[in-house]
Order: C-alpha cells, then structure tokens, then sequence
C-alpha cells in the first residue's frame, strides 16, 4: 500500500458533470453471465493488437493509452496545437471496430493518411477528428468516447493522462564512437530508434496526473492487460505515472503482461524475453503479475523465463500467438485464443463463464 491511497480514492470517486465512474470490485454483485471487464494499457500498434483480440471476447473493454508520442502528425499536432498527442488514441479506436462493413469502413477512414505536397500531407484523417473534437468540447474522454460511437468501438479509448508528455531516456553508446558514455535521449520517436543501449526512461513532468477514468477503469477491472508494443516508449510509461502505478499495484484485478514476439531494432535489440521481465521491475519493482503470456516459438530458455515471472508472482503461460506468414506480428484469433484460455485458468472462476 502506498502513500498515494487517499488520492486514488478520490480519483475513483472523481469524473465530470454527467458522467460516472464505476465504484471499486469492493462489493460490487455481477449478474449472471456477465462478461469480464478487461483493461488493456499500452500504445501503438502493439495495444492495437491485444484489443484486436480481446474485443472478440469481451464487450466490456477499455484500453489506457500512453501520450508521449511526438513524432508524425501526432507529433506537428502537438506542436502547433499544444494538444495530447492523438495517434495511439487513433489506432487504439480503429482496433476495437467491428468486422462488419460500418466497422471496417470507418477503421480505413479514421486510418487513412492524406498524400499530397502541402502541409496536409501525412496527417491521418482520425487525428483531425479527435482533435476538432477536443477543440469543440474541452474535454479528452468525452470527445473520445463521441468518437468511438460514431464508429460503433466495441469498448472505450481513454488517454492515460490529460497532459502531453516527453519521454526521456539513458542511453549507453548513443553516440556509436563513445560505446560507454550514457546520455539522454529525448522524445519517444528518438527513443524507440536509438543505436544504443537503453538504461532507464522517465516522463517530463516527472510526477504527471492520471485521467481519474482510466485509474477507475483499472480499479474495477477484473483483468488488466499490459503490452505487448515498443517496450520502453509504449509498455513502461504507464508505469511512470504515479496514480497509475498504485492503482496497477492496488487493484483486485489479476494481471497478465503479453511479451513481444521478437526484440526491436534500437529500442531493445538483443533483448531474451526474461531481460524484458527484469527492465520492466527495474521501472515498477512493487509491481506484481499473475500471468507473463509468450509465443512459444519466441522463448528459447523457458527455465530463464519461468525464474523472472517468480519474481512477480506470476506464472508463464505458451501459446501459438504469431501469424503463420513468419512475420512479428500477433494474430488475433490466436492471441484472443490465449486470452480466454488465461481468463479461464487462471481467473476467480468468473461468472460470465
């Protein structure tokens, strides 16, 4: 238990005129049948993909998403408007539209990137939406909750703090004729391609508000996702954000991290699956985990593996989650597979089973 524990309380209680924010699993009854509420936190393409997978199992889903990005049209909307960064946010939405043609219609739509020679160019047609939205309504969550009924989302996109953050980084042997000089990099985009050795990353402002929905939304849970996407700029943020972390660390939820299918180049080059599990305590060491879920092809040592999940409390889960076409990329119905099957296992045997 943390010193934060009265302010968690009061970020539950927390949420603007005309909208609520469910109570804490203290006391709550579910009916029967029910299906669990999962949380997924993560950004990019990596958090696109567990909700891919998980909105085939559940209806009730939120996904927390990191706002360091500055690179892209994210990143000229942030500097020109001063607003969150509305990528992740993006892609986030897209992967939780349906299978049908309103679904998929609007996925393309809001993914769809102009192409021209002028100052339109690479902006993605979902991140003007979000941001004229939060320009005509002063507030980050109800713009996006529009938005993601407008596309009939299956589950809820919320930004997990109000604020546009900077990602920074130590890291060994940025500058490749000085192999052991640690320096600082700064900006997620120059983050996630660096040469280098990353040490450690932190955010700037170095103690950033949390959006009082999405720490409800952890509180409440019954499932939390963590990962997979780029480690160091999409998966650790969120544990930098101190209200954040507590209620990760606090709530009654059980909580699963999804591996990566292959280390990335820069970021965490060379990295084995366990040294994942080591970089992510060293970040958040009062963390714990029920379930560390991994590609059974991408884990060459599952002893190594098996000792650093101990370390959380949780126990290693293999499954066949990678597209067959040999690509990195997971495949939903096989990682929404796993999911349920984790759900299954290792849950409090729910009662929307």
């Amino acid at each position: 238990m943390t010193g934060r524990t009265p302010r968690l309380s009061r970020l539950r209680r927390m949420a603007p005129e005309g909208r609520s924010v469910p109570a804490g699993r203290g006391g709550r009854v579910r009916r029967r049948g029910a299906q669990p509420k999962v949380v997924a936190l993560g950004g990019g393409m990596g958090l696109s993909a567990s909700l891919a997978a998980l909105r085939r199992i559940t209806g009730d889903l939120t996904a927390v998403v990191t706002v360091a990005d500055d690179g892209g049209s994210s990143g000229r909307l942030r500097d020109e408007l001063g607003v969150l960064p509305p990528g992740d946010l993006r892609k986030a939405l897209a992967a939780l539209c349906g299978d049908d043609d309103w679904g998929q219609t609007w996925a393309r739509v809001i993914q769809h990137r102009f192409q021209s020679k002028g100052e339109m160019h690479g902006h993605a047609v979902g991140n003007l939406l979000i941001v004229a939205l939060w320009e005509q309504l002063g507030d980050h969550v109800q713009a996006l909750d529009l938005v993601g009924r407008l596309l009939g989302a299956q589950g809820r996109v919320l930004p997990m703090s109000a604020v546009p953050l900077e990602l920074q980084a130590l890291v060994r042997g940025h500058d490749p004729e000085l192999p052991d000089a640690i320096d600082t990099v700064r900006g997620q985009a120059n983050v996630a391609l660096t040469p280098g050795e990353v040490q450690s990353v932190h955010l700037v402002p170095n103690d950033p508000p949390a959006v009082p929905e999405a720490v409800a939304a952890v509180l409440d849970a019954d499932w939390v996702v963590l990962g997979p996407g780029s480690w160091f700029s999409s998966v650790i943020p969120h544990l930098l954000v101190p209200e954040l972390l507590d209620a990760l660390t606090e709530t009654k939820a059980r909580r699963v991290l999804s591996l990566n299918l292959a280390p990335q180049p820069g970021e965490t080059e060379g990295f084995s699956p366990q040294r994942h599990l080591e970089v992510l305590g060293r970040h958040a060491p009062k963390l714990a985990l029920d379930v560390v879920l991994a590609d059974e092809a991408a884990v060459p040592d599952r002893d190594s593996l098996t000792d650093a999940a101990k370390r959380f409390g949780a126990a290693v889960e293999l499954a066949p989650v990678a597209r067959p076409d040999g690509t990195p990329r997971h495949d939903p119905e096989q990682l929404a597979a796993a999911y349920d099957r984790i759900f299954r296992m290792h849950g409090r045997i729910g009662p929307w089973r």
